[in-house]
């Protein structure tokens, strides 16, 4: 399987989120998110700690440690660090044809950028809230991700990753749409 084909849609994903992680100003890293329990660093910490975790897998290693710290001084800097290391390992040959365990069950590498796209443009929806920053990410690539997660995320496997989905209007944005059928509430 080629890589272009599953990482040109989490390439268009982390291009879209990273303005949004580079315009968090000082003073909102602490801010609530519409992820209830966490901040908006929280969030970044998330996306940074699934990086490093996927990056782990598709170079067949031991999932990284976890720490109360991923972002350290450069939050940014951790991130793209973290970006970057996912991309080159996406390169690797087998990567993402080969299966492995993780939270959500058996998957190989393909299916595991889906995920990840899907996660990167939610959480991305989370910082503009938070933030109030614009949002400008790419519809089809939104409806892409909802689709997956329509079919993936069935009700057994929500656990306490996923709430509920919650209501929302059938003609509302897609990334309105994404984040309700994700669980989390719109206002």
């Amino acid at each position: 399987m080629s890589a272009a084909l599953p990482a040109g849609p989490l390439n268009r994903a982390l291009a879209a989120v990273d303005p949004l992680i580079a315009g968090i100003a000082d003073t909102q890293w602490s801010a609530p998110t519409p992820c209830t329990e966490w901040t908006v660093r929280d969030v970044v910490a998330h996306l940074v700690g699934v990086n490093r975790m996927i990056t782990a897998t598709l170079r067949d290693q031991p999932p990284p440690t976890r720490g109360d710290n991923l972002l350290g001084d450069d939050p940014l800097g951790a991130y793209r660090s973290s970006v970057a290391g996912l991309r080159d390992a996406i390169q690797l040959p087998g990567a993402l044809d080969r299966t492995s365990q993780g939270p959500l069950g058996p998957a190989n590498g393909a299916v595991r950028l889906k995920w990840r796209t899907a996660d990167l443009l939610g959480h991305g929806w989370d910082i503009a809230r938070a933030t109030g920053q614009p949002l400008d990410l790419p519809e089809d690539l939104v409806e892409e991700s909802l689709a997956f997660l329509k079919k993936e995320l069935l009700d057994a496997s929500r656990g306490a990753r996923f709430g509920p989905p919650q209501p929302v209007a059938a003609d509302a944005p897609a990334i309105d749409r994404l984040v309700a059928f994700s669980g989390r509430p719109l206002s």
